[in-house]
């Protein structure tokens, strides 16, 4: 992701896309926020559940609640939703066309890896909470 934030900001100094569209300021103001709020949710339940946060260190404990019944993956979601935010706020449409290519290497990189090592530490209660929640968002009943 921040990979995505320094490629759109380098591309924008060598080549200016057109403006977004008019209020792109406000929506990307409010995408932002909402990005910030899902974030901070997502840790503070992890801290609440005593999970470890660090993507690089073992799970300490499979978090299925708060903004996790509806996400596997909150805090990449809010990561992905916060450059989408950022092409608005600063009018960049580079943000835009980087926030997917960012999300789809998030999957690749560390999503699947994550979720291989969640299912062999967590097992049945794993694959139970992943029929549950989406990946990225949904919940199934």
């Amino acid at each position: 992701m921040g990979a995505a934030v320094l490629v759109a900001w380098l591309a924008a100094t060598l080549w200016t896309l057109p403006a977004l569209f008019p209020g792109a300021v406000a929506a990307g103001g409010l995408l932002v926020g909402v990005a910030v709020g899902l974030d901070l949710w997502a840790m503070l339940e992890m801290r609440r559940r005593r999970a470890n946060i660090l993507p690089h260190r073992a799970a300490t404990a499979l978090v299925t609640t708060g903004p996790f019944a509806w996400s596997r993956n909150p805090i990449y979601l809010a990561n992905a939703v916060l450059l989408l935010g950022l092409g608005g706020l600063f009018d960049n449409a580079w943000f835009v066309v980087a926030a997917p290519f960012a999300a789809f290497a998030t999957d690749r990189l560390a999503i699947r890896r994550e979720e291989r090592h969640l299912a062999a530490l967590f097992g049945a209660d794993w694959f139970a909470y992943a029929g549950r929640a989406g990946r990225w968002l949904g919940r199934r009943p």
